[in-house]
């Protein structure tokens, strides 16, 4: 029987326990991003057999599970049958998986056959980047970046702050409070800067980076990432003042150096469909997309 449970700052330890190494390639399993958007996805989680199974509701995609977390090959099948049933208990569910990647979806056709029906996620693969690229910005593909970069150096008196004492932590607050005061307003950007309230004085216990840019002693913008093993860094919020020309390019190639420099990729997430963030996503000549997968099983 699955009972869910809402995702909250003292299960740290239970899912470090679980996922231990962190072996996916994609942001998504990452617990600072599921405690990030935990209202907005409505993030609970259940054990089950000694797995994790993690359960999001999303607009667009409704509830769905994520990869279960913990299986072996001799109850991974159990574990889906018992998912399936709770899927046929509840209209909310168009597809079973979400999240998934390329190496589980392997693991399912293997189990499935025929019976597995599996979509690309499009909007939600995740930009994967050289780290030694974005600090450098060598190339044709990057010399717009760097001369933005260029730009804002030479042209704003600036310093870089750790997202660690308070003084810091509250103008960051401040900063996004003004920054989401100014977009359209919608429960998704409601839920993250509620969310980077939440995170941000607690970075020390969700593996978190933070870097705080300030020009003439005021707060210009601020990254908070996280890396999590040996290759691949995560991106997961970016905000800049564009009264600073060039801040969004001090930002991404400040951080790498300064604090990500002994990662291979860096992962800066999707780009939610939306086109003028998929162009700066693509400016910046990402080495891949992260595959995703929206996944059902047909029952025999």
């Amino acid at each position: 029987m699955l009972h869910f449970k809402a995702l909250e700052l003292g299960d740290r330890d239970l899912f470090k326990k679980y996922i231990g190494d962190y072996n996916f390639n994609t942001y998504e399993y990452s617990f600072l991003n599921l405690y990030l958007w935990r209202k907005y996805c409505n993030v609970e989680y259940a054990l089950l057999d000694d797995v994790l199974i993690v359960k999001k509701t999303e607009e667009g995609k409704g509830t769905v599970f994520m990869q279960p977390i913990g299986y072996s090959k001799t109850n991974l099948k159990d574990i889906i049958s018992e998912l399936i049933e709770y899927k046929k208990k509840n209209s909310n569910m168009k597809f079973l998986f979400s999240d998934i990647e390329e190496s589980f979806l392997e693991e399912l056709k293997s189990l499935y056959g025929e019976n597995l029906e599996y979509y690309q996620d499009v909007k939600n693969f995740d930009y994967i980047y050289e780290t030694e690229k974005l600090i450098k910005l060598n190339g044709d593909k990057l010399r717009k970046r760097k001369s933005q970069y260029n730009h804002f150096v030479s042209s704003y008196e600036h310093r870089i702050e750790n997202i660690s004492n308070d003084k810091v932590i509250n103008d960051c607050l401040k900063f996004a409070e003004e920054w989401f005061s100014n977009q359209p307003k919608n429960f998704q950007l409601e839920c993250e800067l509620q969310g980077i309230k939440d995170i941000i004085h607690n970075l020390d216990k969700l593996n978190g980076l933070g870097m705080a840019v300030y020009v003439n002693d005021v707060i210009a913008g601020f990254t908070i990432g996280e890396i999590v093993n040996k290759d691949m860094a995560i991106i997961h919020i970016e905000k800049g003042d564009t009264i600073y020309n060039g801040i969004y390019a001090f930002i991404n190639r400040t951080f790498a150096e300064l604090y990500l420099k002994d990662v291979k990729y860096i992962n800066r997430e999707e780009d939610i469909g939306i086109p003028g963030l998929r162009r700066a996503k693509l400016a910046y000549d990402p080495i891949k997309l992260e595959k995703k997968y929206l996944v059902n099983i047909r029952r025999d």
